[in-house]
């Protein structure tokens, strides 16, 4: 018998693996916060032996939710700015909120009020894009989620930045900083091509490609593309051509690309970005919201481009739930094309774990339940009236949960939630710090 950890022993285990398996009186057993085995409990429990065994009684267990793309800082702006236009709502609010709020303590304590919301509804990894990018690291490594964090990089200065050359050695602090670290990893994230410049998008690119030989080193760019029709036609008067052709023109489209939105998506743009391995991440709930329109998903899928999901920032959703997030990705599409068949709840449910880690670099570590990968597990309670009775897993995650139901959360290995506990982080002193920052931010929105 082997001398382990901790085993997590439920009544079901969705592992979402590439058959979609789902074991009945399930067990995991984990090491050094790696999962060493999946399966039948009493198999388990007669080959291993745990330091800790937690029974979960009547639940799901399966891999965390992976957010493709967030701002957590941002919940600090919760609402400010509803029911806008994208480009009103960018310009007219949320840079001004910025310039007159963010800094180092708004970062900080914004990204923890986001970690707490997301173990809380079951997300274990998200990918940040914002501004003091080192806070937000360091709030997600404080919390113990796993993360993918950039710095937002403009043109145009931000609360953090003067020039391009201080974005880009903040950036460059950032990879060297979190190097190798088992939580944290950085990706180098230019806005949007409105907001940069090609001598700021081209620096990038021979930056992470400098980095990617010189250490081996998965380093990603991402990028806001074609978020809805207005944005698509001012890029094709700013270059004579589509955005995705440009961005072929000057070397991005590569595996190593993380595009956000891709709303106004021609059948040409999505050629372009499966022939050359591109991912996306697809933010149905912002989308709506800001009516910047509906992404053709299914026809990205059918493609074989990778589509993860991602909720967003708190400004433009406003929440960081990815049930919610998945069952808005599953019935948006069906209403679009007045087809019930279209993203069903396996492939919205895969899009939140399994693909979501893949567009992001890590499926081979996170994503499912499988032996040798990290374990980022979420553990659901199904004895309530609004999941009674349960005929399919899949069905209850599209359509009937939500994050609320989530009761235990372990990131690698880790137990950061208990019985809807959270073990990482004062809750209270969190949301009391937020509440702080936001009266100031509503001062400021009255100058």
């Amino acid at each position: 018998m082997q001398d382990i950890d901790l085993i997590i022993t439920g009544s079901k285990a969705l592992l979402l693996d590439p058959e979609n398996s789902c074991i009945d009186n399930a067990a995991v057993a984990i090491d050094a916060g790696v999962i060493v085995a999946v399966g039948q409990a009493d198999k388990i429990t007669r080959q291993y032996r745990a330091k800790k065994t937690l029974k979960t009684g009547d639940s799901l267990m399966m891999p965390g939710f992976v957010n493709c793309h967030t701002h957590a800082a941002m919940t600090c702006f919760r609402g400010i700015a509803d029911d806008l236009e994208l480009m009103d709502w960018l310009n007219n609010y949320i840079f001004p909120a910025e310039a007159r709020n963010v800094d180092k303590d708004l970062a900080y304590w914004g990204s923890l009020l986001a970690a707490a919301e997301m173990i809380k509804s079951g997300t274990t990894t998200f990918c940040d894009m914002y501004i003091f990018e080192d806070e937000t690291a360091r709030a997600a490594k404080s919390a113990g989620m796993r993360c993918l964090v950039g710095e937002v990089l403009f043109d145009f200065p931000s609360p953090n930045f003067k020039t391009i050359a201080e974005g880009i050695a903040y950036t460059k602090m950032l990879i060297e900083k979190w190097k190798g670290d088992p939580l944290v990893n950085i990706i180098i994230e230019p806005h949007a091509l409105y907001t940069c410049s090609t001598p700021l998008l081209t620096e990038v690119r021979e930056l992470a490609e400098a980095k990617r030989l010189a250490e081996d080193y998965h380093l990603p760019i991402g990028l806001h593309l074609l978020e809805n029709a207005a944005e698509k036609k001012q890029l094709e008067e700013k270059f004579g051509k589509g955005a995705v052709s440009f961005l072929k023109d000057i070397g991005y489209l590569d595996e190593h690309l993380i595009a956000f939105h891709c709303v106004s998506f021609t059948r040409k743009d999505i050629e372009m970005f499966a022939s050359h391995g591109c991912k996306i991440s697809h933010n149905p709930a912002s989308n709506m919201k800001l009516a910047s329109g509906v992404a053709p998903v299914p026809e990205m899928l059918k493609a074989g481009i990778t589509v993860g999901l991602g909720t967003d920032g708190c400004a433009s959703n406003n929440t960081l739930d990815m049930i919610r997030e998945l069952s808005t990705a599953a019935k948006l599409h069906k209403a679009a094309r007045l087809d019930p068949t279209v993203m069903n709840a396996h492939t919205v449910v895969r899009m939140a774990t399994i693909e979501g880690a893949k567009a992001l670099g890590m499926g081979k570590s996170i994503g499912s339940l499988e032996a040798g990968k990290k374990a980022d597990i979420i553990i659901i309670g199904l004895n309530k009236p609004h999941l009674t009775p349960m005929y399919s897993e899949y069905s209850h995650l599209a359509y009937a949960m939500s994050g609320a139901d989530v009761d235990t959360v372990l990131i690698n290995g880790k137990i950061v939630m208990e019985n809807r506990k959270l073990l990482t982080i004062d809750e209270e002193e969190v949301m009391r710090r937020v509440r702080e920052i936001a009266v100031k931010v509503k001062q400021s929105l009255k100058k």
